[in-house]
């Protein structure tokens, strides 16, 4: 399966600022475990679909009030019951990377219990051979 990119976009509103008059992290947290499950969610059932790991959410600059940011993620890496998202966030207008992370979803049957998948992913451009390879290095 080749990878495709998902785009969710998010107005930053006063209730999402921090004490710092900046995006709160555990508002992104929220956001970017959403923004990861749109893709997994792409490639298989969503109520089999359990949330692991977020791996890191490396921010590079904050985010104030009125932005609007770009959510954009795809699956990276499929073991044998995992699945794991990478998601990168922009800012909509201008492009500008403001962070990014891994997330691990874990595929399950309804009893919560892990079950294979059957999902391969083809990475073919550089870019995604260096991130499925993050991907296939993360823990747990």
């Amino acid at each position: 399966m080749k990878l495709r990119t998902h785009s969710l976009c998010r107005l930053v509103k006063s209730e999402d600022l921090n004490h710092h008059g900046t995006l709160f992290a555990g508002k992104t947290a929220m956001w970017f475990v959403e923004a990861g499950f749109i893709a997994v969610a792409s490639l298989t059932h969503p109520e089999n679909i359990v949330c692991l790991n977020i791996h890191g959410m490396l921010f590079k600059k904050p985010i104030g009030n009125g932005h609007v940011v770009r959510f954009e993620s795809r699956v990276v890496f499929a073991g044998k019951t995992r699945l794991v998202s990478y998601v990168k966030v922009l800012e909509n207008s201008d492009e500008d990377f403001l962070l990014d992370g891994f997330i691990s979803f874990i595929h399950v049957d309804l009893k919560g219990k892990p079950v294979p998948h059957g999902i391969v992913i083809e990475a073919t451009d550089p870019e995604d051979l260096a991130l499925q390879e993050q991907a296939r290095n993360l823990r747990g």
